[in-house]
């Protein structure tokens, strides 16, 4: 089955980035593009923000909406340029209003999302909010936010916890990706984070999950090292990706249960807004 991708694209290197991550991620099967680019006219409408304030001057709203349709053309080219050099099958489209609902709307609940961890400029970024964290929140598929330059993702660490989400991103794991990249096996970093409960049970059942799932993956062909840990999730997680620099790590959007949520924040969300590498977040 193909898989479909929706890319968020707005001139800017992150989004650049985004579309060549595409080019580099081993899916399966080469995926079907569709690359976004949004006109948000209310940008233009907010004079204040984008212009310096000077006695007397009074910017004209439809030279910035024209300046905004320009660019548009610029990137809807630049973009189909791209695609053709990647080899990446699919369409440009240019929506009108905020670019995260246009992803949104585009992915629908097949697409995956792969989006900049920023936008083009400042203003950009005040005015529409964060996109990669609004996607994140509010997107029913799994959703890419890219932070580097593009490269084969060669280590990959998984944060696994059990849960339902943890499955599916188990399951895009062995499903959608292949295991090998240039004959060589790709790396699987698998953690996962206990917490400090002094039971024997507990830490039974973390190794087990940690055994059964290394098997799966295994099982088509990745070479996987486990890490068990102790401790806050988020900030352990983020021990293993500083000390072993993975290229990408790959985790479920939810925990285990809404109270673990309310206590400790959304593990995926902490992991999409720190400035490490690229992050997956299944859904």
């Amino acid at each position: 089955m193909t898989m479909k991708v929706v890319v968020g694209i707005d001139g800017s290197k992150y989004s650049e980035w985004a579309l060549d991550w595409v080019g580099k991620i081993p899916f399966r099967s080469a995926p079907r593009v569709t690359a976004i680019h949004s006109v948000d006219l209310n940008s233009a409408r907010v004079p204040a923000l984008t212009y310096p304030s000077v006695s007397g001057y009074e910017p004209d709203i439809g030279e910035a909406i024209h300046l905004l349709e320009s660019r548009a053309q610029q990137v809807e080219l630049g973009t189909k340029k791209r695609m053709t050099e990647l080899r990446l099958t699919g369409s440009v489209r240019v929506e009108q209003g905020p670019i995260a609902q246009a992803l949104l709307k585009h992915a629908g609940n097949t697409a995956m999302i792969v989006v900049g961890s920023r936008g083009l400029d400042a203003i950009d970024r005040f005015m529409l909010g964060s996109v990669s964290t609004a996607v994140t929140l509010h997107a029913t598929t799994p959703v890419l936010i890219v932070k580097e330059p593009p490269h084969t993702p060669r280590r990959i660490l998984f944060a696994t916890d059990g849960s339902a989400s943890s499955g599916k991103a188990l399951q895009f794991l062995l499903k959608r990706f292949t295991a090998t990249a240039d004959g060589k096996p790709l790396v699987i970093l698998l953690v996962h984070v206990m917490p400090f409960l002094r039971y024997t049970a507990v830490k039974e059942a973390g190794e087990q999950l940690l055994a059964q799932e290394a098997a799966k993956l295994e099982k088509v062909g990745y070479r996987v090292r486990q890490f068990p840990r102790v401790g806050p999730a988020a900030e352990e997680i983020m021990k293993i990706v500083n000390l072993e620099q993975p290229d990408l790590i790959v985790t479920g959007a939810k925990g285990r249960s809404a109270v673990a949520r309310f206590l400790q924040g959304s593990v995926s969300l902490k992991l999409v807004q720190q400035p490490a590498c690229s992050v997956l977040v299944v859904r």
